[in-house]
């Protein structure tokens, strides 16, 4: 047997655990997808041929053993390039020629334990600033929908790595919306999860708490069984959630709910609208989910200033990222820029918006006593051409970047997971997505909504067309 790209990552490891194919012969045919797309997708800053390959067949050994089974033993699965893995470098979309780490980063660490082939690093925006990924480290990563299309960002290499079928699931990061974006614009399921469920260790933070590490896939329980794979702490990471079984949740009944429809943009410092063509998809969505039997209304958070504590931590932690850089007269000039406000808000009003978020907590968290899940826009608009944010100054960049993503990073503040579902797609073609949000540790419940959701749109069965010199590859 040799399964194809529609195969996710649940069914791939019950084959491989049946003896019905090999990791190698899987890892092979990866490797094959991943060259025969890589001049018209542009999804790997960095591809572990050998070394995959070497991993595969220490794999097999393990599977033609008896004994206990790890539960991706053998899956080959891709990583964002902002995670270490041991013996490659971690440019995080920077320019320049970076050395070798030496040790994996607990996420990573954490799926090998669970029998993971890495078979490669994926492309991101220059430290995962923007909702694109492009830049003159790489070139550009496209869209599997339209390669005219961005897939989003920053996690958009592992995005289009899935969307395409190149491999079955992969991690990426979330500070902004940085998983839940591209997912939105790939048409897969992304999980942001509570802060601390997996770990970013060796840094215990990540731009000052607001970046997560989350996972996409193209169904929930293939993006659940990744995240159970990759949870867990270093014993020095700052925070430390209860152990949840995510991949359980999947396909239990969470009974009938109260979901607030949000479809207003939190407070932003520059207009953003929602575009008809995505409000009408996410209206969709919670009349199918009114379908279900929940009791849904329109009904927003209440974020008040909130964006008032993102932009000392986001700029903070980028000024920590540029003075680790290397070559920082590479950088991107908004780049700069940005460490630049961070270094000037790096002090007091740094340390004041931190403080606000246990206020923050308790004013939104009020919201939840009336409401169980919040139903929101991902996006307010489709993915934008290629090209279209890269020369931007710095406030055009941040302009246009709203205009697009209002919804998404106040959850990166409060540190509570959001999931993102495929909301459809716009009359031409372009995949849009809603989010599921919830409060602290609310993983399983909004997993269970989702996959309610799935059963209903049956959403995986959709693909993208393969891109004409992967046509080979991919069958």
């Amino acid at each position: 047997m040799a399964l194809d790209r529609s195969e996710g990552l649940a069914e791939t490891a019950r084959a491989l655990a049946a003896g019905e194919v090999t990791s190698r012969a899987l890892v092979e045919r990866t490797l094959a997808r991943i060259e025969a797309s890589q001049g018209t997708l542009n999804a790997f800053r960095i591809v572990r041929a050998e070394a995959a390959l070497a991993e595969a067949d220490a794999a097999d050994r393990q599977l033609a053993s008896p004994g206990a089974r790890k539960p991706l033993l053998g899956v080959p699965v891709a990583v964002k390039d902002d995670m270490d893995v041991a013996g490659e470098p971690t440019a995080f979309g920077c320019c320049g020629e970076f050395p070798p780490v030496a040790e994996d980063g607990e996420a990573v660490r954490r799926l090998r334990a669970a029998g993971a082939v890495i078979i490669g690093k994926t492309n991101t925006c220059e430290f995962g600033q923007w909702p694109f990924t492009e830049g003159p480290a790489f070139g550009a990563t496209r869209n599997p929908w339209s390669t005219e299309h961005t897939p989003g960002g920053s996690s958009g290499g592992s995005a289009a790595a899935v969307a395409a079928g190149l491999v079955p699931a992969a991690l990426g990061s979330d500070g902004a919306g940085s998983v839940r974006i591209p997912a939105a614009w790939t048409h897969l399921v992304g999980i942001k999860p509570q802060r601390g469920r997996v770990s970013t260790w060796p840094r215990g933070e990540s731009f000052q708490g607001i970046t997560v590490n989350g996972t996409l896939a193209r169904t929930v329980a293939d993006a659940a069984l990744l995240l159970d794979a990759a949870s867990g702490n270093h014993a020095q990471d700052p925070h430390q959630p209860p152990h949840l079984d995510v991949s359980g949740a999947v396909g239990r009944d969470p009974g009938r709910l109260r979901i607030a429809l949000s479809l207003k943009p939190p407070f932003t410092a520059v207009p953003a609208r929602l575009l008809p063509e995505v409000r009408t998809r996410v209206v969709e969505l919670a009349e199918r989910l009114a379908a279900l039997g929940h009791f849904v209304e329109e009904a927003d958070p209440p974020y008040g200033q909130i964006g008032l504590t993102f932009v000392p931590r986001a700029t903070a932690g980028i000024a920590e990222r540029v003075g680790e850089a290397p070559f920082p007269a590479l950088l991107d000039r908004r780049t700069r820029d940005a460490a630049r406000l961070g270094r000037l808000l790096g002090g007091a009003p740094l340390r004041a918006a931190r403080r606000a978020e246990t206020a923050l907590h308790r004013r939104i968290g009020s919201f939840f006593t009336s409401y169980d899940v919040v139903l929101a826009p991902t996006t307010a608009a489709p993915p934008p051409p290629i090209g279209a944010l890269l020369e931007l100054s710095g406030f055009a960049t941040d302009r246009a970047m709203i205009a697009a993503c209002p919804y998404a990073w106040p959850w990166n503040v409060l540190g509570w997971p959001g999931v993102n579902v495929p909301a459809g797609f716009t009359p031409d073609g372009l995949p849009v997505g809603a989010q599921l949000l919830g409060p602290a540790n609310s993983e399983p419940l909004l997993v269970q909504v989702a996959a309610q959701l799935e059963a209903e749109l049956r959403w995986a069965e959709k693909w993208p067309s393969p891109p004409l010199t992967a046509r080979s590859a991919a069958a």
